[in-house]
């Protein structure tokens, strides 16, 4: 019996979709985890788990498997996307015992997971996620709504774009380096690792966008 299995592969839970490499599993005789970043963080206990089934849309790049559950604050629809045979990928599962465990009673030791899953699945906390929204809109609409309203403007990218990527930068380098900034941002329990991925990704990405967008604009 393997003590744990790992994966890392994609994930759709609801109609969010993470691509691969943005979505791990970890499963071992006590639970299952889904870590898809902002997409999404999962974790099950056995008697959470109706069942585990191979799922197909599309050979490779549409196959996985589907997690039927019991967690009223999750998404119903949850797939573990993976290029593995979903077969295998349950067969390693069930190596772990974790499935050996779904018709055990709950101990005192998994309210923990309860009180984390009672959170839902999505890691930064609700005023955090309503603030960057209405603050990214507003910076971009401060540059987007002048450039269409001029037709004589021929830069739609200026100071609230360039501000709306600082902010996007500097928020994903606080959150990779401050365990003070994630406690602020982040839902109890919840750590880096829930948003390591996206945050490099954000900071890179958006590092990237910065220096072009500040090219364009000064030329």
């Amino acid at each position: 019996m393997n003590n744990h299995f790992k994966l890392t592969g994609g994930v759709r839970i609801g109609r969010a979709n993470a691509t691969y490499p943005f979505a791990d599993l970890y499963v071992d005789e006590n639970i299952l985890k889904i870590n898809a970043s902002l997409v999404g963080n999962l974790i099950f206990q056995p008697q959470d788990i109706i069942s585990i089934k191979p799922y197909n849309s599309l050979p490779l790049i549409g196959q996985g498997i589907k997690i039927l559950h019991r967690v009223e604050n999750y998404d119903q629809n949850v797939i573990f996307w993976t290029m593995k045979d979903p077969d295998f990928v349950i067969n390693e599962i069930k190596q772990t015992g974790f499935l050996d465990k779904i018709h055990l009673p709950l101990t005192q030791k998994d309210l923990k997971i309860v009180e984390q899953q009672k959170q839902g699945g999505f890691p930064l906390k609700t005023f955090v996620g309503i603030t960057f929204f209405v603050l990214w809109n507003v910076l971009v609409l401060y540059d987007i709504l002048p450039f269409f309203a001029d037709s004589n403007s021929s830069k739609p990218f200026g100071a609230g774009i360039s501000t709306a990527l600082g902010l996007l930068f500097t928020t994903a380098l606080l959150t990779l380096i401050s365990g003070d900034f994630r406690r602020l941002i982040l839902k109890e329990g919840r750590d880096l690792e829930d948003v390591k991925k996206i945050a490099v990704f954000i900071l890179l990405l958006s590092g990237v966008m910065f220096t072009a967008f500040m090219t364009f604009a000064l030329s």
